[in-house]
């Protein structure tokens, strides 16, 4: 199916830093740059195309997502619902950073009830290099926003559209750095047009009930990988600081090491809720037998650890 953009209505732009609003000395280099740097309205300042259309910013961070924390979630949570509330906004855009990109966006799609879009949309290299991608991942955004119909925490990113449950980071420098796992992508972003393939998502924000709480009383989760060689005392550690929770990166189908398994058992048995997931990020965790930990299914262990938290929370 292929959609045109609507005309009607405005497009926030909501920016928290990263790499698409990260500038460096010399624009050859795609590495050594300072993420962040840039406001939302720079970012949109470079953009051309999307000069005189309905478009309102806000810079809400300007952090390197590498050092994202629970506090400006609470805060871009806030501010997307009350964007969200206003009846002349079409959808809003989050710009980011991609180290956190599909932490975020979950943690998004858990929290907040997107009957408009919310699309996020991040860059591998920095707004001054030679072929900065983050100018078309914006436009492309904008874009997705301004469909009709178009609902729920999205992601646009290289002319592709992928859910907020979907989306994992596979790649460190390439500009293709993300996928959609089994689930496979919704959407393609050609040439300003938009062609679907599945539909929206839904079920988006039904921990929104999480945002009353102050972001430093959040239950405490923490990953640990098995890995050749595990022990334990890496788990048992979490546990001494105060972990609730803990998701364990197991090899291949959410495989645990012995040892590991062990001292999970033990954590389990102090009231210590630990899942296992799987550090395969292109898979998950399929079944599992009765004596196994608790799977956290197609859910990457970065997901899957807010998952746990907002599940903690609730309880």
């Amino acid at each position: 199916m292929t959609q045109m953009p609507s005309d009607s209505g405005t497009v926030v732009i909501l920016g928290t830093g990263g790499t698409i609003a990260g500038t460096a000395a010399s624009a050859a280099s795609h590495v050594g740059y300072q993420a962040g740097t840039l406001s939302a309205s720079d970012l949109l300042a470079a953009v051309p195309a999307l000069q005189g259309q309905a478009l309102e910013t806000e810079t809400v961070a300007r952090l390197d997502s590498c050092d994202m924390d629970h506090a400006t979630w609470a805060l871009l949570a806030r501010r997307l619902a009350w964007q969200l509330a206003r009846p002349q906004v079409a959808g809003v855009v989050v710009t980011h950073g991609t180290d956190t990109l599909e932490e975020t966006a979950y943690f998004l799609h858990r929290t907040v009830p997107a009957t408009k879009p919310v699309v996020l949309t991040a860059a591998m290299r920095p707004a001054t290099a030679l072929s900065a991608d983050g100018p078309q991942n914006l436009f492309d955004a904008v874009t997705l926003a301004r469909h009709e119909g178009v609902h729920g925490v999205l992601v646009a990113f290289g002319g592709r559209v992928i859910g907020a449950a979907d989306l994992r980071k596979v790649h460190g420098y390439r500009v293709d750095a993300f996928d959609a796992g089994d689930a496979g992508t919704l959407a393609a972003l050609e040439d300003g047009t938009l062609r679907r393939f599945r539909d929206w998502p839904t079920g988006s924000g039904d921990c929104a009930a999480l945002l009353a709480q102050p972001p430093e009383t959040w239950p405490r989760v923490e990953i640990v990988f098995s890995h050749a060689g595990s022990g334990g005392e890496m788990l048992a550690a979490a546990v001494r600081l105060g972990a609730r929770g803990i998701v364990i990166a197991g090899t291949g189908n959410g495989s645990v090491h012995q040892n590991l398994l062990a001292a999970a058992r033990r954590a389990a048995e102090r009231g210590v809720v630990v899942w296992r997931a799987s550090r395969c990020l292109l898979g998950g965790v399929v079944g599992g037998a009765a004596e196994a930990l608790p799977s956290a299914g197609p859910l990457t262990p970065m997901q899957a650890r807010v998952a746990l938290m907002l599940q903690l929370a609730e309880s």
